[in-house]
């Protein structure tokens, strides 16, 4: 599918703005289209708009390659640059999805495989009055600008989360199976938070990677006129987000480091009670043994009080070690 956008036909006092179509099959690139974006497109749709630009399509292979000089590059006076984006972060199951930006003079083309919510974002604000300038390096700052902001408010929806889930661990009073099931989903809650800061980091370094490249490949005449300063803002941006989920990631460490030793104390408190109770149960099996014996010569045979003589001893000897124990405070 090819999503056009164009100038608005109607400025309104706000500013400039962009309206969006889907481009029929068939249908030739209008020459005003600023941003072409490519969903899932077809090769038939890849070849229409490399006609249009006169440049190449990545296919998702290649843009699925991690060599910087393989996602990074100029060519045909167009800048290339592949990206990682969030995408599903809102599901159980969040992914990075790869997607292309094209900078050409003429318009902006992306690429992409996957539908990440900060470019439906965009392109309600671009829509409105004022949301974006009529130039293409404007629409590639905007993107830029609301991946960073869409990364940021995961991260904030992370924190949190993980401020409720450290909350309930260490303020578990649980007991027995619920206990330990209460652990389970807390590890697995985790993981789950520890995927999603781990795609946002990686999604920032791509992007970090990105801006680097378009100040470095920026055509002179532009530095002091163009985009450099809201590109050097977004890069500052995108450094104190790795820095967040760098403290976050650290933080999802402890709770896991400490979920998984309190299970391990849980555990322990199990191993001492059996241990204490065979201790407990030594004696009388100690003492119910010796008059099993099948001696000739046992005085306390021919004794009217044997029996209760020997359970009397058997309860004492599983008493005394129990309150020892209690006094000891090992119970």
């Amino acid at each position: 599918m090819i999503l056009i956008h164009r100038p608005a036909q109607t400025m309104g006092p706000a500013g400039q703005s962009l309206d969006r179509y889907v481009l029929p099959p068939g249908t030739p690139i209008p020459d005003d289209a600023l941003w072409i974006d490519l969903i899932e497109p077809t090769r038939e749709e890849d070849k229409l708009v490399e006609a249009h630009l006169s440049i190449e399509i990545p296919t998702r292979e290649e843009m699925a390659d991690i060599e910087p000089s393989e996602i990074l590059y100029h060519e045909n006076n167009a800048r290339y640059m592949t990206a990682r984006v969030l995408c599903s972060s809102e599901t159980d199951a969040p992914k990075l999805i790869d997607v292309s930006f094209i900078l050409t003079e003429r318009a902006l083309v992306t690429v992409r495989y996957g539908e990440p919510r900060s470019f439906s974002m965009f392109m309600a604000r671009a829509g409105k009055p004022g949301g974006c300038r009529h130039q293409p390096e404007a629409v590639l700052d905007g993107l830029i600008e609301t991946i960073i902001d869409r990364a940021a408010e995961i991260l904030g929806t992370v924190g949190s989360r993980i401020d409720r889930l450290s909350q309930a661990i260490f303020e578990n009073e649980r007991q027995g199976a619920k206990r330990a099931a209460s652990y389970r989903a807390a590890l697995k809650s985790i993981g789950r938070k520890g995927d999603i800061i781990s795609n946002v980091r990686e999604s920032m370094v791509s992007v970090e990677r990105m801006l680097l490249f378009l100040s470095a490949s920026m055509p002179r005449p532009q530095k002091t006129s163009g985009y450099q300063s809201e590109w050097r803002t977004a890069l500052r941006d995108v450094q104190s987000i790795e820095e967040h989920a760098t403290f976050l990631s650290n933080k999802i460490q402890f709770l896991l480091d400490a979920t998984l030793g309190l299970v391990t104390i849980e555990q322990n408190d199990i191993i001492k009670i059996f241990s204490v109770m065979s201790v407990i149960f030594l004696p009388p099996t100690l003492v119910s043994s010796l008059y099993g014996m099948n001696f000739k010569v046992m005085p306390e045979l021919e004794w009217d009080f044997g029996y209760a003589w020997a359970i009397t001893l058997m309860i004492l000897a599983a008493a005394l070690p129990y309150l020892y124990f209690r006094w000891k405070r090992w119970l």
